[in-house]
């Protein structure tokens, strides 16, 4: 089954260049494509889609506002001539941030992103009894079942952490020694006083710092040595 894809974008180049690059590969279909996301929303009422390319800067109703108006929204791909609005974005769970002009290969690493988190979703239907999990309070009454295979990141905040997973960011009251301790060591990994990050969800290592989902962490000088002694032994 092909991923389906749907553009939104005012400027009718770009929505070409992108219709472009989808179309070279096979695994991806173009449903359609609107020059406002106006029409972009009410396409969505009534038809399924797995990620949307879309424009921040677009008249009537902005990329910002259209993420923010979406109840379940599916995956997300900005595409925008400023970076400005990379960070908003990643706080509204945008999977990725392209700066145009964008090329090919930085367009496909985006790819390779839809493509792990369309699995990871796939994972999740067809065996989730098998998976292993934890339940975090995240608020005085409610307990949370987090699968530990959707954990990127968890990030100290004082006396509290955001657990940072595939599906959305959770806040709880923990220390990040305490809960790193509950968590499997052969695929979590302490790397900074600050973060303990998962490892099969390490993109690259550059430096003193790795990057997960195309933000960077760095690596603690005192966690650095077993960080990359870690890394070298999962490599093959």
């Amino acid at each position: 089954m092909k991923t389906k894809c749907l553009i939104i974008d005012d400027e009718p180049l770009a929505i070409n260049i992108i219709k472009n690059y989808l179309e070279q590969i096979e695994d991806y279909e173009v449903i359609n494509t609107f020059n406002n996301a106006i029409d972009g929303l009410n396409f969505l009422k009534s038809n399924t889609i797995d990620v949307i390319f879309l424009d921040i800067n677009m008249p009537v109703l902005d990329g910002i506002n259209f993420i923010k108006s979406l109840e379940a929204p599916p995956l997300l791909i900005v595409t925008s001539a400023y970076d400005e609005f990379a960070l908003e974005t990643y706080e509204l769970d945008v999977l990725d941030y392209l700066i145009k002009p964008i090329e090919f290969p930085r367009f496909m690493k985006a790819l390779n992103k839809v493509n792990r988190r369309l699995e990871n979703n796939k994972s999740y239907i067809d065996s989730s009894k098998e998976r292993s999990f934890i339940f975090v309070k995240i608020d005085k009454k409610k307990m949370k079942k987090i699968f530990l295979d959707e954990i990127l990141t968890v990030e100290s905040l004082k006396d509290y952490l955001k657990i940072n997973t595939i599906s959305g960011k959770y806040i709880i009251h923990s220390t990040l020694s305490d809960f790193t301790d509950l968590l499997p060591s052969n695929d979590f990994l302490r790397i900074h006083r600050s973060y303990t990050v998962a490892i099969d969800k390490i993109d690259a290592v550059e430096g003193n710092s790795v990057e997960i989902e195309g933000l960077r962490y760095v690596i603690g000088r005192s966690y650095i040595e077993e960080v990359k002694q870690k890394i070298l032994n999962s490599s093959i």
